[in-house]
């Protein structure tokens, strides 16, 4: 197999040029401002829309929190317990679930083009740009979003719907397999080997919306992603750019869901004083924190993690 030669470009000042991490901070640091500004209104509008598109589904599955609080006043009045049944509830939050990721999709792409622009600024090579230019990538970005997550996300899916439908405790007949032997076990345990290649997948995918916004059409990205991540020397850099990002979301949802768990009561009175349905006033409380906990980590940790990732991509691929 030939050697494979750096084809990284010097850069046009005549000094060596700055790796990725380097190229990251000098652009959150000369474009702070308007990296923040763009920050704080795509988190802010996302918000609102969030806030908007949960109302609107609260209302739609409205008659399903009444037929709760009915059955809840029926129990209550023969004296039982009542224990709610929330599978109902479940389908509306799958058949609902595509619209709060496309809401995602469209506010992490708009900050992922504002993010590869400061970067092409800071390395000389922004160009004018007009509106239809910059639909383009955004839509190309979206798409990448799309392709991505069937990529790394349908064989885990598969893997567990086979998994639970072969091994499931919810079989109340002779199981199809037999418990104790290998393919039982082998079975039963795929749902975690799907997990660890949906990993390898999602990793070897990382570059391609910072592709995607540099330009590229989706499945070009995808590929220019894979091809970068698996050159020489890639996968150290990505994984060096990607587990400190999500290690650092990770625990900021935790934190501020935690500190905002207060909203919970409130939001659980205020809506119940305000509808008389106590399950709907519940499941509201639920979610405030939670929200509150994405919304601070996506406004704290996705601008450095965009950045990154474009600096990264800029380093990385192929000149000429």
């Amino acid at each position: 197999m030939p050697p494979q030669h750096d084809r990284t470009a010097p850069s046009t000042d005549g000094g060596p040029e700055r790796g990725g991490a380097a190229t990251a901070f000098a652009v959150l640091r000369g474009h702070r401002g308007a990296l923040a500004g763009a920050t704080a209104r795509v988190v802010g509008l996302s918000g609102l829309a969030w806030l908007l598109l949960t109302a609107a589904i609260f209302a739609l599955a409205w008659p399903v929190f009444t037929q709760m609080r009915n059955q809840r006043l029926y129990y209550h009045y023969l004296e039982d317990p009542y224990l709610h049944d929330r599978s109902d509830l479940a389908l509306v939050t799958l058949w609902t679930l595509p619209l709060f990721l496309l809401l995602l999709g469209i506010g992490s792409a708009a900050l992922q083009i504002v993010c590869s622009r400061a970067v092409a600024a800071e390395s000389g090579e922004a160009s004018p740009e007009d509106r239809a230019v910059v639909r383009s990538r955004l839509r190309a970005v979206l798409s990448v979003y799309a392709l991505r997550g069937l990529i790394v996300w349908i064989l885990p899916l598969i893997a567990m719907i086979v998994a639970h439908r072969l091994t499931g405790d919810q079989l109340d007949t002779p199981l199809p397999l037999e418990r104790g032997t290998l393919t039982y076990e082998l079975v039963d345990s795929s749902p975690i080997a799907a997990l660890f290649v949906a990993a390898l997948l999602r990793l070897s995918l990382t570059l391609a919306p910072a592709a995607a916004a540099d330009g590229l059409g989706p499945l070009a990205a995808l590929r220019r992603s894979w091809s970068l991540t698996w050159s020489r020397a890639g996968l150290v850099r990505v994984l060096a750019f990607a587990l400190p990002p999500a290690a650092l979301t990770a625990g900021l949802i935790r934190l501020v869901t935690q500190l905002a768990l207060p909203l919970r009561p409130a939001v659980r009175t205020l809506l119940e004083d305000a509808t008389g349905n106590f399950f709907a006033a519940y499941y509201a409380g639920i979610l405030a924190p939670v929200i509150v906990g994405i919304l601070a980590a996506a406004a704290v940790v996705l601008p450095f993690a965009y950045t990154a990732f474009a600096a990264l991509h800029t380093r990385l691929r192929p000149r000429g």
